[in-house]
């Protein structure tokens, strides 16, 4: 038996016992029924089943493993012991020490490749289930004790604007607000949350978690402008001069996809994600003029792209489909590589298949076909094979010529990642950014070329993950407060 004082001071953590608990299976929706619905799949743990996945945890000496993997170094060894012993609101603690958004890191993150994917039990079995576990005990918390307010330091005078309400700006405007400063949020869309809103479908994760917490920070003090777009209705400048703000964040997060350029792609019926996504999930209140209607549901529709955006797609598809009463419809995954190199998440993967989602790997569009209304109708593809990897480390498509063949599709969507807005770069005079249009900037600090501006999240690193945007977003507000504290 290994002997260790634990956090809690208590001793005899049998690692051998705790390696023979079996991994515990976390509920889910049966596809057949969630297909009808846009809930949130995964119904989550319960108490008991949620004691003992925690009780798989080894309890490692030094947890570098876990927390290691983990962007915002979690302590998840001293929340998974609180946990096994039924104290779910301390262990929620433990994740807000370090996390601003744990209830939504833990429905959307990585974590096979993260925290759980660093998990010293994944040597021998399954890794524990972490992200599940966080968003339990902080779900938990929620509802039976509402998310803890901070003690908020005396106000220091001074006014932050911060631009973007996603994980980066509400990382930052929480942790200036709590170092005393005055926070506006200013919003391009209806609704405070951005890509955690308008990006993620609520199936995935719903919009009661994020709206829970735009009211917390609404009591706490924070200020939200929403359908304020910054660099057309106010520059930078305007905040800082005139606004009455000393000090600003750039949060804006990377919104403008990536077009697979190919010829009828601007036909009827074919749609870039986010326009499909935020349409297809979001009621009318949530969306802005012109995007108020559901987008077309068809009966062959082909989406294209193999990251976790492609599978939001795919399962928001399947979904529209079935409530439209077309049963007989197919949605297929086209990507240009093989399952191996697909991006995003494995268990979205094997949930989209769970839903009837066909995939094609090793395919590309060439060409799209319309008929005399200019709507789409059947699109050419080419098949690939593999070569060496090429700069992101996957090996890299090659087409094979005289490969084409053509595939019907009354509705195509294109998920190929994001790119940047270039209107706050265009009416700020002394921001630098890079070829790609994102915010260049000191990595510890967040300090943009331009004195008093602050960037982090997917507008200076390209799109990438909530928790990475967070965890820019905690340095930024570090930084930011020792710049005000120099005013």
């Amino acid at each position: 038996m290994a002997k260790k004082i634990d956090r809690t001071g208590e001793v005899d953590i049998n690692r051998k016992e705790r390696l023979k608990i079996p991994r515990q299976k976390v509920p889910k929706q049966q596809a057949e029924k969630r297909v009808l619905n846009f809930d949130e799949v995964y119904l989550g743990f319960d108490a008991e089943t949620a004691k003992l996945e925690a009780s798989r945890c080894l309890q490692c000496p030094e947890p570098s493993g876990c927390a290691g993997g983990c962007p915002l170094h979690n302590d998840i060894p001293r929340a998974m012991w609180h946990i096994s012993r039924g104290e779910f609101v301390e262990a929620a603690e433990v994740y807000r020490e370090t996390s601003n958004l744990p209830e939504i890191c833990g429905r959307v993150c990585p974590q096979e490749k993260l925290c759980q994917g660093s998990c010293v039990v994944g040597k021998r079995d399954y890794p524990v289930f972490l992200g599940k576990l966080e968003y339990f005990v902080t779900d938990f918390e929620r509802r039976t004790r509402g998310i803890p307010k901070p003690v908020l330091a005396p106000s220091t005078g001074k006014r932050v604007a911060v631009v973007g309400s996603g994980p980066a700006g509400l990382a930052v405007a929480e942790e200036l607000l709590k170092r005393g400063h005055a926070i506006t949020i200013f919003e391009s869309l209806p609704m405070p949350g951005g890509v955690m809103v308008y990006g993620i479908p609520s199936f995935k994760l719903a919009k009661q978690v994020i709206a829970d917490k735009v009211k917390f920070l609404e009591e706490l003090g924070i200020e939200f402008k929403c359908n304020t777009t910054i660099g057309k209705d106010q520059t930078i400048d305007d905040l800082l001069s005139t606004g009455g703000y000393h000090a600003a964040f750039l949060g804006t997060g990377a919104w403008i996809p990536t077009k697979l350029n190919v010829p009828g792609e601007d036909l009827k019926g074919v749609y870039m994600a986010t326009e499909y996504l935020v349409r297809g999930n979001l009621p009318p209140e949530y969306l802005p003029e012109g995007m108020q209607t559901k987008p077309e549901v068809g009966k062959a529709i082909a989406v294209f792209g193999g990251g976790d955006t492609a599978m939001d797609c795919v399962r928001t598809s399947r979904r529209l489909q079935v409530q439209a009463g077309i049963t007989d419809g197919t949605v297929v995954d086209y990507y240009r590589r093989s399952e191996k190199e697909m991006p995003g998440k494995p268990e979205e993967r094997t949930n989209a298949n769970e839903e009837g989602i066909r995939f094609e790997f090793l395919v590309a569009p060439v060409k799209f076909f319309g008929d005399e209304n200019g709507h789409v109708r059947q699109v050419e593809l080419i098949r690939m094979t593999l070569g060496e990897p090429d700069a992101s480390g996957r090996r890299r498509p090659i087409e094979q010529q005289g490969s084409n063949f053509v595939v019907d599709a009354d509705v195509a969507i294109c998920a190929l990642g994001y790119n940047q807005d270039r209107m706050i770069e265009k009416t700020t005079p002394g921001l630098k950014v890079d070829k790609w249009g994102c915010f260049l900037v000191d990595k510890e600090t967040g300090a943009t070329s331009k004195p008093g501006v602050y960037a982090g999240g997917d507008a200076v690193t390209g799109a990438d993950l909530v928790v990475t945007a967070m965890a820019a977003g905690r340095r930024a507000a570090i930084a930011m407060d020792k710049y005000l504290s120099s005013l």
